[in-house]
């Protein structure tokens, strides 16, 4: 609040996103509830607190699912959606039934104006990419270069503002009024280009200097001035074919949001809300997703991920690719797999294709080795020769020798990559110390089948896993037949081992749900450690399986 009353360029509603997370985290932990349920209260808090901000109840759900969750599973966004719906509720009894922003009415006025909206979304996806650099370099340059107390800091980001705002009032605070003069076509073209880098650079220095606030009216500010400019250049080019300004600057709006956030959803429906005008739906669209599209071949990160990313937190690569690290092919791999001789000619390649289930067959030489791999994407183009090629052609000649293979000691997320280079949707399993000996093959339908059956046993055991963390107990919960949750100390035959390196599943039938390290005056909880979890004394495993295979883990303790 001081921030944006003393003139600070951000927006207010970032910080109500944070209170919105940081109320839900606390209610979440009073009542200690489990790590995933977390999560969906987390996201609960920041749904409603964008529906109140933006009286958006839509779009408050779609930014928790999108940004913050980044999973639209049924699980999490029900209780999202009612969160976002009550907290509109409550705001209207406050601030009443209103838009955020009150626009003209707009609408496409012919469908070629959709090719300046679609040169607007790559400008929005540029302007976008640069804000986010410049932020960023900001924030390093006050925190490594600028050798100032902490506290001093924001007093120079605030000297520097005030300097700027003595010839640009309109950056000072979320800049709301400047938006609405946008959307009305009451700015001249050169303020509203100039007054985009501007803006970009206040904000970047409130937020680099330690002032407080968000990025998402900036964003709008920085989409509305863009728009505004724009459409003024287009309209006064192609009069009769285009809308007035402020249909672009509306659109803008959205489309920096996109490129900023990579949430092109929310965008969409976000200024859809905030103007219950339906007309504008179809620049927008292609605007946002064209921003989104250009920003994130720019930058792999979006505004949000990337200081994440540099403290070594990446939302994007986390429980998913962990858990598909710690599947290995001997657990999934088929031992049933098609042959076919070198030897064999044209038309019995083809009729085997044609009849057995398998798509694909390994191809043998005369010493039972593997040389090739065909498949019926090798003969579909030449089906039709099949009475002038049958004896000409055999197998050999037609099996790709161009394929990668797999061994049992990898796991499934480096097939996943095997597969996505070669586009094969199965890959051979051969011996590792030979790789012309095939023992099997493994296909992606049993992977993504094991991969979903490893989820819904982790939510279960998750969940009475933290009955165990929270109760402080270390009795066993049993949660099916013959099998148990229970706490083991590590065996001094893992210290200083990876779980990756150890295949603690593979090995010992046993999944690690969590870490717990008692410590001289606390305790840390690791739920769901990564693969690449080093172990290390005092640590107690939450692990779940067989109560044979747990019991095997307890005598190596």
């Amino acid at each position: 609040s001081i921030t944006i009353g003393t003139g600070g360029s951000v927006g207010r509603e970032g910080p109500i996103i944070q209170i919105g997370a940081s109320l839900g985290s606390s209610v979440g932990q009073f009542l200690k509830i489990s790590g995933n349920r977390m999560k969906t209260l987390v996201g609960c808090g920041a749904a409603a607190g964008i529906a109140a901000a933006f009286n958006a109840p839509i779009a408050g759900a779609l930014f928790a699912v999108e940004i913050i969750l980044m999973d639209f599973a049924f699980a999490q966004f029900s209780p999202i959606v009612i969160s976002s719906v009550m907290a509109t509720v409550v705001s209207h009894q406050f601030e009443g039934n209103f838009a955020a922003f009150q626009v003209p009415a707009y609408q496409l006025v012919n469908p070629t104006e959709l090719i300046f909206y679609t040169i607007m979304g790559l400008v929005c996806g540029l302007v976008s990419f640069l804000f986010i650099k410049v932020l960023y370099y900001s924030e390093d340059l006050f925190d490594l270069k600028i050798k100032f107390p902490e506290y001093l800091k924001p007093v120079i980001g605030g000297v520097i503002i005030g300097l700027v705002a003595l010839v640009f009032p309109e950056i000072m605070g979320v800049g709301y009024d400047s938006i609405n003069n946008a959307l009305h076509g009451r700015l001249v073209w050169q303020l509203a280009l100039v007054l985009i880098f501007v803006k970009i650079f206040t904000t970047s220095v409130t937020l680099g200097s330690g002032g407080s606030g968000g990025i998402f009216a900036p964003s709008l500010f920085m989409g509305a001035m863009l728009g505004c400019f724009f459409g003024i250049f287009v309209h006064e080019q192609f009069p009769l074919i285009t809308a007035s300004p402020g249909a672009y600057a509306l659109v803008a709006m959205g489309g920096l949001v996109a490129g900023t956030t990579r949430a092109p959803i929310t965008a969409i429906i976000m200024v859809f809300e905030m103007t219950n005008d339906y007309d504008i739906i179809l620049p927008l669209m292609i605007t946002c997703i064209i921003s989104t599209i250009l920003s994130s071949k720019l930058a792999r990160e979006s505004i949000y991920t990337l200081k994440l990313l540099f403290r070594n937190i990446n939302l994007k690569e986390g429980t998913e690719i962990n858990l598909m690290k710690s599947i290995f092919v001997t657990n999934v791999y088929t031992k049933h797999f098609e042959t076919i001789p070198e030897s064999c000619d044209f038309n019995e390649v083809v009729n085997q294709l044609i009849t057995k289930n398998d798509p694909y067959f390994a191809v043998l030489n005369p010493k039972g080795l593997m040389s090739g791999l065909i498949s019926i994407h090798n003969v579909k183009n030449i089906i039709f020769d099949k009475d002038n090629l049958q004896d000409i052609i055999i197998a050999k000649d037609l099996a790709t020798k161009e394929y990668e293979t797999t061994n049992l000691d990898e796991n499934c997320q480096e097939v996943l990559e095997k597969m996505s280079r070669t586009g094969f949707s199965a890959i051979p399993v051969v011996d590792k110390d030979n790789e012309a000996v095939i023992i099997g093959m493994i296909w992606r339908k049993d992977i993504l089948d094991h991969y979903h059956q490893e989820i819904e046993r982790k939510d279960i055991a998750s969940t009475l896993a933290d009955r165990i963390q929270t109760r402080n107990t270390t009795a066993d919960v049993h949660f099916m037949e013959g099998y148990s949750i229970s706490e083991v100390r590590v065996p001094k035959d893992f210290l200083g081992k990876t779980i990756i390196e150890l295949q603690i599943r593979t090995k010992y039938g046993v999944d690690v749900l969590s870490i717990r390290k008692d410590n001289q005056h606390s305790s840390e909880i690791k739920a769901f450690p990564g693969p690449d979890h080093l172990f290390a004394e005092n640590e107690l495993l939450i692990v779940a399986g067989e109560i044979k295979n747990i019991n095997i883990l307890k005598g190596l303790s």
